[in-house]
């Protein structure tokens, strides 16, 4: 059977790859960037596309509603206002639509970041499932790491599912093995590995990932791109990823946001934007395959949750809500090397930069780093 697809908040199409992937057909994009829709219009040239959602009076009929509602008011990088700041509170829309189309949509994906569930006491999970119920929805949600899809990049997200005619726990919560302790601690390293980290950072040790990159950011908050760093101990190095490796790490093919219209490159600080911001596609490949092949969930012995942080998988019905087990690996692919991953070759993480993060992990006290990492920096900030 094929779906036919409405996006709202399209970004640049991370959701719906997945879905034309598995031969499904998108028919709308609603998304206000510029850059954005240059890439969707080059992508996806059959597709309409609409700017404004505030604007938008109906959607079409459709099988799936996809929605990356803007993560900016909810991630630990943002504002962290919560959904009611003027962008993540666009989800608003989202219900208005929902709300006004007959039919309404079998299917509604939606998708953010994991900050979401515990920010200002869980606030968005509540509006969001609260609304999803009201308008006659059955409702999931699953914290998925797209590393369980073999891609290097840690990038854990929250896939919520909402249907009116099936039970959406056979598609999103099914499947999957448990994976602990795949990062380990920045004060225990090995020579024979390669480590990412947030350059920028050095306070905290939320960007440390063994053998892949922490989650690709669109952007500093005066629109810089900030690409994470990559530590070779072998070689006493540390270099930045490039552009182009970054549209892999989210599942894109090499150079998926440099065509655009009338043979003009989009400046690469809006790749970075457009790129960070997007939907890593093996997230959508694996749901569009899902919705093929769905499993037999059995919650049966899963208790019901009434306080403190979302849990990282649940469900619900009734205003009340259900804590599952699914793991944040629902795949178990094997993870490539960072190292035999990447294209191209690392930019070499410049003195200045490398001297700034060390200022700030030389004192830093909530996170240990390991001493070999912190002279290796020296090292390296030394050659350049």
């Amino acid at each position: 059977m094929q779906f036919n697809i409405t996006s709202l908040f399209s970004g640049i199409g991370g959701l719906e790859y997945g879905f034309h992937k598995a031969g499904h057909n998108t028919q709308l994009f609603c998304e206000n960037d510029p850059a954005a829709q240059k890439v969707l219009r080059h992508r996806f040239p059959d597709v309409r596309i609409e700017s404004d959602i505030c604007n938008l009076s109906r959607i079409p009929k459709c099988d799936v509603l996809t929605a990356g509602f803007p993560c900016q008011d909810l991630s630990q990088a943002g504002g962290k206002v919560g959904i009611s700041g003027p962008r993540s509170g666009l989800v608003s829309q989202l219900f208005r639509l929902v709300r006004e189309s007959r039919p309404r949509p079998t299917w509604i994906v939606v998708e953010n970041v994991p900050y979401m569930l515990s920010l200002g006491g869980g606030a968005a999970m509540r509006i969001l499932t609260q609304n999803i119920e009201e308008l006659g929805y059955k409702w999931c949600y699953r914290t998925i790491d797209a590393r369980c899809f073999g891609i290097p990049q840690r990038r854990p997200r929250v896939l919520f599912l909402a249907c009116r005619d099936h039970d959406p726990k056979n598609v999103l919560l099914t499947g999957g093995i448990d994976k602990k302790d795949v990062d380990g601690k920045p004060s225990e390293v090995s020579e024979e590995l390669a480590y990412g980290f947030y350059w920028t950072e050095g306070s905290r040790g939320v960007g440390w990932t063994r053998e892949g990159v922490p989650p690709i950011k669109g952007g500093s908050t005066i629109g810089i791109p900030s690409p994470p760093a990559v530590w070779i101990p072998r070689d006493d190095f540390a270099g930045t990823i490039t552009i182009r490796d970054a549209e892999r790490l989210q599942g894109f093919p090499r150079d998926w946001t440099i065509s655009v219209e009338k043979d003009k490159t989009l400046r690469k600080n809006s790749r970075w934007r457009l790129v960070g911001n997007a939907v890593n596609t093996e997230l959508s490949i694996w749901l569009a395959q899902r919705f093929a092949k769905p499993g037999n969930y059995d919650s049966s012995s899963d208790p019901e949750w009434t306080s403190g942080r979302w849990p990282s998988a649940a469900w619900g019905g009734g205003g009340k809500v259900y804590v599952s087990g699914a793991s944040t690996w629902p795949a178990s692919r094997k993870l490539h090397s960072l190292s035999d991953y990447l294209s191209e070759s690392l930019k070499p993480l410049s003195e200045r930069a490398t001297r700034g993060f060390l200022s700030r992990a030389k004192i830093c006290t909530n996170v240990v780093y390991s001493n070999r990492f912190l002279n290796s920096l020296e090292i390296h900030a030394n050659k350049q």
